[in-house]
């Protein structure tokens, strides 16, 4: 069986001090690749290093987080974007990008703009575009559909919307949907939502060290643990376990690896 998580901070400070084994322990779990998430150029040599460590491994992507979204955002982009044109080949996606109006709106519009200029990164050097979406859900819906008949592909992750909005962003073809942990929480209403989803637009991820599913919710999430969202789909789906490997996996190829 061979698992890919599409989505994990593995260079944060959580996991300073076992790093190895929590990588051992993916690999014992299946999983074969773990990309990561850029925050902001802060944690940019945290990731890389760890891409170095674990080549072919931990994949990088670049990008901008919402959240680190602020007064000083386009230096931020500059910088950024002045690595990625230097190391094309070195980044596997542009993410973590898009909108976050949960914690404050002070900066909407300035996330508005750093999404849109890196949307046009993504399309300029033919990479995935890997989407955060908090609170936000019209308004990046309206962004996006700016680009809707463009080459773009890419990640809704950490997808925990309702039907009708897996639907509209299912309306963009070159997309999947990330499902992580939160699917197998008491009161998700995920799993209604998945059976109107098909499988074959859904990839998983863990968002580690955050959103760690049951059995293990509230402590730290590591990609190994990615198994128990991938039995929840399964058990959704009503098909069996390396079979719904299998198809995510396939879906990952398809988003992150060109030709």
């Amino acid at each position: 069986m061979e698992i890919i998580d599409t989505h994990s901070h593995l260079f944060t400070e959580e996991f300073t001090d076992d790093l190895p084994e929590v990588i051992l322990r993916a690999r014992e779990a299946g999983v074969t690749r773990i990309y990561m998430p850029n925050i902001d150029t802060s944690s940019v040599a945290d990731m890389l290093k760890v891409s170095e460590e674990y080549p072919g491994y931990c994949l990088p992507m670049i990008g901008l987080h919402p959240t680190s979204v602020n007064e000083g955002y386009q230096q931020e982009l500059d910088k950024l974007e002045d690595l990625l044109a230097s190391s094309t080949a070195r980044f596997t996606a542009i993410g973590e990008v898009g909108m976050d109006l949960y914690w404050d709106k002070t900066f909407q519009q300035e996330q508005e703009d750093a999404l849109r200029q890196q949307i046009q990164w993504a399309i300029r050097y033919d990479l995935p575009l890997v989407i955060h979406c908090r609170e936000a859900f019209n308004e990046l819906y309206t962004i996006m559909s700016d680009y809707r008949n463009t080459s773009l592909r890419g990640i809704f992750h950490s997808f925990t919307g309702s039907a009708d909005e897996a639907s509209r962003f299912l309306s963009f073809d070159g997309f999947m949907l990330g499902i992580n942990g939160v699917l197998t929480f008491k009161k998700s209403l995920l799993p209604g939502v998945l059976t109107r989803v098909p499988i074959e637009r859904i990839v998983i991820e863990t968002d580690s060290p955050y959103l760690a599913p049951v059995p293990h919710r509230g402590k730290r999430n590591e990609t190994a643990f990615i198994q128990y969202t991938l039995a929840h789909l399964a058990s959704i789906y009503g098909k069996e376990t390396e079979l719904i490997a299998d198809i995510t996996t396939n879906n990952a190829r398809k988003v992150f690896e060109k030709g």
